[in-house]
C-alpha cells in the first residue's frame, strides 16, 4: 500500500524554524516528484514547493522563496521541507504529495496522485 506520512509540525514563534518530513512506505520515491502543499482555514490550498525525482529541479511559491528549502534523501525514502523565518501567515496544515514523473515538478495539486494526511504548523507568539 502506497503511503505518505508527514511529521515535524508543531507550534513555533514567529521567526522560528521547523523541518517537515515526508516519509514514503510501500513504494520508492526515486521515480516520484514530490510537492508540499498547505491549506489554512478558509483559504484555498497553496502549492508551497516541489522537487523533481532526482532532486535537481525545485520550485517555490513567492510567499516562501528564500525562507523554505525542499530537499530529498532517496536512500531514506524521505523528502524534507526546511522552514525558516516563519511568519504567522505560514500557519496551515501542510501536506506532501507524490506523482510518478521524470519531468521536473509542479506546484499544481491536481497533478499529484498520492497524498499524506497532513501535519499542523502553527506560528504564533
Amino acid at each position: 500500500q502506497l503511503q505518505l506520512v508527514e511529521s515535524g509540525g508543531g507550534l513555533v514563534q514567529p521567526g522560528g524554524s521547523l523541518r517537515l518530513s515526508c516519509a514514503a512506505s510501500g513504494f520508492t520515491l526515486d521515480y516520484y516528484a514530490i510537492g508540499w502543499f498547505r491549506q489554512a482555514p478558509g483559504k484555498e490550498r497553496e502549492g508551497v514547493s516541489c522537487i523533481s525525482h532526482s532532486g535537481v529541479r525545485t520550485n517555490y511559491a513567492d510567499s516562501v522563496k528564500g525562507r523554505f528549502t525542499i530537499s530529498r534523501d532517496n536512500a531514506k525514502n524521505t523528502v524534507y521541507l526546511q522552514m525558516n523565518s516563519l511568519k504567522p501567515e505560514d500557519t496551515a496544515v501542510y501536506y506532501c504529495a507524490a506523482v510518478r514523473t521524470f519531468i521536473s515538478c509542479s506546484r499544481r495539486g491536481d497533478e499529484y496522485a498520492y497524498w499524506g494526511q497532513g501535519t499542523q504548523v502553527t506560528v504564533s507568539s
